[in-house]
């Protein structure tokens, strides 16, 4: 049996996710959310979450981040935090630390920081 769990977070759509934060928005504070979560603009602060994060290529985040999963386009300073995987595509850039159970770094990405793999 194959588990296509994580692939099903890379296949998904803007429309697929219940909250965007749009390219035009430059958001300050703390981010919670329970349900799949998209960032296209600017973040500052601290994200704590209990579902999936998409960072968008263009979006930029400075902030520590704990989620279920993460998926990184754009870039983020911050330590990420996950129950089940980061994969930050070759679009990606991240300045932080990694702590979760899988880590897919693309070729082409660029990571500065310590990888934690967990189980």
């Amino acid at each position: 049996m194959v588990d296509n769990t994580d692939n099903d977070l890379l296949d998904l759509d803007e429309e697929d996710y219940d909250t965007v934060l749009s390219p035009d928005i430059d958001f300050t504070g703390t981010i919670n959310f329970e349900e799949p979560f998209m960032i296209k603009g600017t973040v500052t602060g601290k994200i704590d979450a209990t579902s999936d994060l998409l960072i968008e290529k263009g979006a930029s985040v400075k902030a520590e981040i704990k989620a279920k999963r993460v998926v990184i386009k754009g870039s983020v300073e911050g330590n990420v935090e996950a129950q089940q995987m980061v994969h930050v595509f070759s679009s990606g850039s991240l300045r932080g630390d990694i702590s979760a159970p899988e880590v897919v770094l693309e070729s082409g990405c660029f990571f500065s920081g310590i990888c934690t793999m967990n189980r």
